[in-house]
């Protein structure tokens, strides 16, 4: 599903954007924001963070999809982990040692190895949810959904097909129950003055795993509907624009409620719209091959973003802050530079060893998407 694939980059590139304008490290080490007027850098902070937090929650659900889509009769259970290890491990342990060698080691608590093993999002302890590669603590929630990914798919297998929809709303309203505790029972005694979440919610409700884990369940389901046949044909440009809505309307619905339960809706529409459309054959510019490749690479792009924002910019431009213009140059420069960093990654480190220790698999999905439809006749879709 090439258009899928395409829409990772667009998510990858959220967050690091939510990173490059407001660059903040543990320890104190606060690198240079690109722009040196302060209320360009404020209005920026306000609009990519939580934007920037939502290309987590689409990853979260689009991972749930594209497992339960790829699932494959016959397979062991040592090889689907295995191949779920091989994706990830590679890129993030060669990501990590270089954020430690670089910039990380002289202020990451315990050696990194909270990161390294990805167990530090399980830890109340705002010292170390950043780690060593700051990105990477989002790797241990998707282990979690790894790890319970073959316990999950068994009840959600036996949904039956005209019951999948009302699963889906259930699974979102999970998301809703997430935030009401995160409001009403998590503690707020580490809450500082004109915060919206305490230290302790906000680790509940962002980066513990289990509290993330609905977003991949609602991806799972989301799968289901569609081999079952049962999405609806909906164009492309209606969903892009309630997503955009769902965007501007993150700017100003409170914590923790913006974080994933505003976009659950929309990003179930995307995904669903989109994978629908590329069964149908029906071209989409996310499904195009430059996005295609982006999309490739994404994961790539995602883990070295630390290495090209908290080290190779310092390094190389110091403490430096531009007008408008040149910040906005400046970011554009460091998104070809994180692109180019990420195709290395992917090219050197990611596809060799999938090719080499990921096994190989020819057999049919558990379940045969339906067949594909007639065209649409002229006119009748936006797609």
């Amino acid at each position: 599903m090439p258009a899928l694939t395409g829409l990772r980059f667009i998510a990858a590139l959220m967050v690091f954007l939510g990173h490059a304008v407001f660059p903040v490290t543990m320890g104190n080490q606060n690198p240079a924001t690109p722009f040196s007027d302060e209320g360009v850098t404020m209005g920026l902070i306000w609009f990519f963070n939580p934007i920037g937090a939502l290309g987590l929650s689409f990853f979260f659900m689009l991972s749930g999809f594209v497992i339960t889509w790829s699932t494959r009769p016959g397979d062991k259970l040592g090889d689907y982990y295995r191949r779920r290890v091989v994706k990830i491990m590679p890129n993030h342990v060669v990501t990590w040692a270089l954020a430690m060698l670089l910039f990380a080691g002289a202020y990451t608590r315990l050696w990194g190895l909270p990161n390294l093993f990805l167990v530090n999002p399980f830890v109340n302890d705002n010292a170390l949810w950043g780690g060593a590669n700051m990105p990477a603590w989002s790797l241990g929630v998707e282990m979690l959904f790894y790890v319970l990914f073959p316990l999950l798919i068994l009840p959600i297998r036996k949904i039956s097909e005209s019951r999948l929809w009302l699963w889906a709303g259930v699974a979102v309203a999970g998301i809703f129950a997430v935030c009401v505790i995160t409001v009403t029972l998590v503690s707020t005694a580490d809450l500082f003055p004109g915060q919206q979440l305490s230290l302790t919610q906000f680790w509940f409700s962002y980066m513990f795993p289990p509290a993330r884990l609905v977003e991949f369940v609602v991806g799972m389901i989301l799968a289901r509907i569609v081999i079952a046949g049962r999405w609806p044909r909906i164009g492309v440009t209606p969903v892009l624009i309630l997503v955009l809505i769902s965007f501007a309307a993150t700017l100003w619905v409170p914590q923790p409620y913006n974080i994933a339960l505003v976009t659950a809706v929309p990003f179930f529409l995307v995904i669903g719209t989109f994978a629908s459309a590329n069964l149908r054959g029906r071209k989409t510019v996310m499904g195009g091959r430059t996005m295609e490749w982006l999309g490739k690479v994404s994961f790539a792009f995602f883990l070295t973003q630390s290495l090209v924002i908290y080290w190779l910019r310092p390094t190389v431009l110091g403490d430096a802050e531009y007008g408008l213009v040149g910040g906005i140059v400046l970011l554009v420069g460091l998104v070809l530079v994180n692109v180019l960093a990420g195709w290395a990654l992917y090219t050197f480190v990611e596809m060799p060893t999938m090719r080499r220790w990921s096994p190989r698999r020819n057999k049919p999905p558990v379940e045969e998407p339906p067949a594909r439809p007639a065209p649409i006749p002229a006119g009748t879709a936006t797609e």
